[in-house]
């Protein structure tokens, strides 16, 4: 079974990208709706966080660990390697500035997250560690999480934010956008619009999607231990009254939300 968390339901956009590209096998999703946001927490607050959402993945059969959360990813995915070394663990963030660095021409990329992520600097930091002499230009985007939430993606006031936000990365002549939150894809349309056709966008989730296929498919012995079903769990430590309907949206499936406590 491969186990996923989230700070909380924006994960769901990473399930949905792996129910694409790996359909048979068994996910476990785990969203902290109770704790959420992370990215207004102390590092130390964030990987004691991420530490018990993986090790509750574990204890219900993970074989791999999606940590779909930017900021979880930031701060606590070295560490969780470090803590569990022999459980494969993927995080969203360097399959992005992989694609990023390989799409860009003219070595101008963009990125757009929350105010956390974006401060955190950390795809400015593996993007230059990755490939030098490339000029990363960031924008935090606050108000689109909260637009996705309320399904506003193709409403005028939203077509309206976005082009204020992205209006100063226009005029930077980046090539390339990376979606460096995890509801930005459900945006990508509006997002590619005000960007033009020649600034590739770059989808964390479809990203490490890919990546974590091409490692279950050249790895065996891994694809001997996961589940090959569709009896997908979700787990959520706050059950919200919207959430059965934003995951139903996003996922294009009904699901069974359990309730999950993390003392």
């Amino acid at each position: 079974m491969i186990g996923i968390f989230d700070s909380g339901i924006g994960g769901l956009t990473i399930v949905r990208e792996i129910f694409k590209q790996l359909p048979t096998y068994q996910i476990t999703y785990f969203g902290d709706t109770a704790r959420t946001p992370y990215g207004n927490k102390s590092n130390e607050t964030i990987i004691t966080y991420a530490l018990q959402d993986t090790e509750f993945l574990l204890a219900k059969g993970a074989k791999i660990i999606v940590v779909a959360c930017n900021t979880a990813s930031a701060v606590a995915a070295k560490i969780l390697k470090k803590k569990f070394p022999n459980t494969p663990i993927f995080e969203v963030i360097t399959p992005a500035v992989t694609k990023s660095v390989k799409t860009t021409k003219n070595k101008r990329i963009g990125v757009i997250g929350t105010r956390a992520t974006v401060a955190s600097k950390i795809y400015e930091q593996q993007i230059t560690n990755l490939k030098d002499k490339l000029t990363v230009i960031s924008k935090p985007c606050p108000l689109f999480v909260s637009l996705v939430e309320e399904n506003w993606a193709d409403q005028p006031i939203t077509k309206m934010i976005a082009r204020k936000y992205l209006y100063s990365l226009r005029h930077e002549q980046i090539d390339t956008l990376i979606l460096g939150c995890t509801h930005y894809p459900l945006l990508k349309h509006v997002i590619s619009q005000k960007m033009g056709k020649n600034v590739a966008l770059v989808d964390p989730a479809e990203q490490t999607a890919l990546q974590l296929k091409t490692y279950i498919e050249e790895n065996s012995s891994v694809q001997k231990q996961l589940t090959t079903n569709n009896e997908h769990q979700f787990f959520f430590s706050d059950i919200a009254p919207h959430l059965t309907e934003l995951a139903k949206r996003w996922l294009g499936t009904t699901i069974k939300p359990q309730l999950h406590h993390i003392a």
